[in-house]
């Protein structure tokens, strides 16, 4: 058999999956025993799994997650009254199908930004495209942009992802300009994408922070009306864990 040729051939036809197989078997006396349709299978199989690893880690290069957080890590046996059912139905992702939002409310160190990372994660395996975004941190970068050329184009990316998280909402009052960005990243989504808010504030908080009541009610229409949600409570997770969940 023509080797390396063989294995040069596969390199050059960017089925770097089905190389490293192929030379894998060609140096595995137990794969004599195969005949040509296993051979075959296991090879496309190698290169389905290379391209769907590559993907998902470009997946979550570009979502920038704030905490490596998996749906099968998630703890349920801490008190802070997470709802297991409706998770469970959240880390399906029918609701990002349906460009449906969520909601995830509590105090400081109760997990919200590392459930909506899980959530982000899980988007990302299911071959999704996510961003991650602090809220404090995102007006202050649309606010640079608008100086040099960026605004319009990082707004439209921030449109165009299947999932955005943006966590820490409320941290602070908007300004005339974050509302009015808040609300066309909410308009460009509404019922077209889908959208994770957390924050230590319960809804009937946000009002104040976003200021203007017109802006207000725009804001809460697009974002709230369709959401789901998870109020959590208790203790700071952060206390018990080397790492922290919030």
């Amino acid at each position: 058999m023509l080797h390396h040729p063989t294995l040069d051939r596969l390199n050059a036809m960017g089925l770097a999956g089905m190389a490293r197989a192929f030379d894998e078997l060609t140096a595995n006396p137990d794969a004599e025993g195969l005949s040509h349709p296993e051979w075959l299978a296991l090879l496309l199989d190698r290169e389905w799994s290379f391209r769907h690893d590559r993907k998902l880690a470009a997946r979550l290069r570009f979502a920038k997650l704030r905490h490596q957080a998996a749906p099968e890590d998630v703890d349920y046996r801490s008190s802070r009254k997470l709802d297991r059912g409706l998770f469970a139905r959240l880390i399906a992702g029918d609701w990002i199908t349906a460009h449906d939002n969520l909601v995830i409310c509590g105090p400081t160190g109760v997990g919200k930004s590392w459930l909506a990372c899980a959530l982000g994660h899980k988007a990302c395996r299911d071959d999704r495209s996510v961003l991650y975004q602090r809220v404090p941190k995102l007006f202050s970068t649309l606010a640079l942009a608008r100086g040099d050329g960026r605004h319009a184009r990082f707004l439209a990316k921030l449109g165009s992802v299947q999932l955005l998280i943006l966590d820490d909402w409320g941290l602070e009052p908007l300004d005339a300009k974050a509302r009015h960005d808040l609300l066309e990243i909410l308009e460009e989504r509404y019922g077209r994408r889908s959208t994770i808010i957390t924050s230590q504030l319960p809804i009937s908080s946000w009002h104040e922070v976003i200021g203007d009541p017109t802006y207000a009610d725009a804001i809460l229409d697009r974002l709230v009306h369709n959401a789901h949600r998870l109020d959590l409570d208790g203790d700071s997770m952060r206390r018990a864990r080397t790492q922290p969940q919030a």
